[in-house]
């Protein structure tokens, strides 16, 4: 049997695209580009991604400060994230910045989701096994 795979939508809020839009915003303003590829590809995901109302997005999906449990492909490693603003990074605590390569990649995504992005060492490839906390449905909406 052949398994058919689909392209995922990603999904955002209004919330988290006004606060990501801010963020990409001042980060290019700062005048420091160490950020400046990561940026982009946060710009490409809000240009493609669903914009839904906080109540509305699925609670299977990947908001900001969502908390979720991925499963590397290639490995078989599973990991425990939550995706948080640059300055809440703690790798320490598995908080992963919205600008880590990985945290960009996470946004959006729900469970069952495959996600594959670039790193220096070649492609790498993830799977959404669960969304363990997402903010909006908790009904949390204004973190």
């Amino acid at each position: 049997m052949t398994e058919v795979t689909r392209e995922p939508r990603i999904y955002i809020t209004e919330t988290d695209l006004s606060r990501l839009t801010k963020l990409i915003e001042t980060a290019r303003n700062s005048g420091n580009d160490s950020n400046k590829e990561y940026l982009d590809k946060l710009e490409e995901e809000l240009d493609v991604a669903e914009i839904v109302k906080p109540h509305k997005v699925p609670k299977d999906v990947i908001t900001m400060r969502s908390k979720a449990r991925l499963r590397d492909l290639d490995t078989g490693r599973e990991m425990v994230y939550s995706l948080v603003f640059p300055d809440e990074a703690d790798s320490n605590k598995g908080k992963i910045s919205i600008l880590a390569p990985v945290g960009t990649a996470m946004i959006g995504y729900g469970t069952g989701d495959i996600i594959e992005w670039k790193v220096p060492a070649g492609l790498r490839t993830l799977k959404v096994e669960d969304v363990l906390y997402q903010p909006e449905a908790s009904g949390d909406y204004h973190l």
